[in-house]
């Protein structure tokens, strides 16, 4: 009861928080209009030079295929950015001094960890199913190759990828005590966060050595992993209308399909068992942060 509690008024504080709400919804907005605008393009016109000129290809099939890299994209970086957006009120209690008054009732630490990283998970994830919903729209305007079974793992890997934004903005705010360093944090996620995952350019085209280091994040995995769920119709595509299996292997190569760890590719099963590892790991320092004397403070 205590708990449904909590977590009902931290959803509230989010949600009835306009300019929180707004801060929230900006970095899915713009990323939205720059990937349609001018990525977009981009991609198109990289997609169009790439393709063998003797094998025909449809308008359809080519938007479809760019659509789909811009909806990963898209959701690769809104569910992270939105869960450190959605996490704030756990460090602005702090600097109020909400949670010492939590801290006088039998309320205990553990429990309001709980219900922050509960609430904060549930916002970004009414978020994020919003954007999916933006995501296929689009996709269906531009080139529909999804089936049931692409849909169902897009929305399986936004989830999953969305508890790992949560307990990575709930390990690092664990350690924040000022409103510039919250700044800072949202800052740098919002504008780095992007880069590292492989969303605004593919790891592909990185240095060998930048390439490995990234292998390393798990962010890497999660972007790889949507590209997938959105992008094997298109590669379906490909191969019904005659695309040799070595042309589509390069282009899944070119939008990080794959993940390399030092020269050696990751399957699927690897790239989720690194996500389910990370997420376990957050997890667990998370909750023995949440047992500290001075929590609070």
């Amino acid at each position: 009861m205590v708990a449904k509690i909590l977590i009902t008024r931290n959803l509230k504080l989010f949600f009835f928080d306009k300019g929180r709400l707004f801060t929230a919804l900006i970095t899915p907005g713009i990323l939205l209009i720059l990937y349609t605008t001018f990525l977009g393009r981009v991609y198109r016109e990289s997609f169009g030079g790439a393709w063998p000129e003797l094998i025909p290809v449809s308008d359809k099939l080519i938007n479809g295929f760019v659509a789909g890299q811009l909806v990963s994209s898209l959701l690769a970086v809104s569910c992270v950015t939105v869960a450190f957006f959605a996490n704030v009120l756990m460090v602005e209690d702090k600097l109020s001094g909400v949670i010492e008054d939590f801290l006088i009732t039998p309320v205990k630490p553990g429990m309001l960890n709980f219900c922050y990283f509960v609430a904060t998970l549930l916002a970004t994830l009414m978020i994020n199913f919003m954007v999916i919903a933006v995501g296929f729209t689009y996709i269906g305007l531009q080139g529909w190759f999804l089936s049931a079974g692409d849909m169902a793992a897009t929305i399986g890997n936004v989830i999953l990828l969305s508890l790992f934004g949560t307990a990575l903005s709930s390990v690092i705010f664990s350690f924040l005590n000022t409103h510039g360093q919250i700044s800072a944090v949202g800052t740098i996620v919002s504008a780095g966060y992007g880069f590292i995952c492989g969303a605004y350019m593919p790891i592909s085209n990185f240095s060998v050595g930048l390439q490995r280091t990234l292998s390393f994040l798990p962010g890497t995995y999660g972007t790889s992993l949507l590209r997938r769920s959105l992008e094997d119709g298109v590669f379906r595509e490909m191969k019904a209308v005659g695309l040799p299996e070595a042309g589509v292997e390069g282009f899944k190569t070119a939008v990080d399909y794959y993940v390399e760890f030092f020269g050696k590719r990751v399957d699927l099963q690897g790239m989720y068992l690194v996500m389910f590892a990370s997420i376990s790991l957050l997890l667990v320092v998370f909750l023995l942060l949440s047992k500290r004397k001075n929590y609070g403070k």
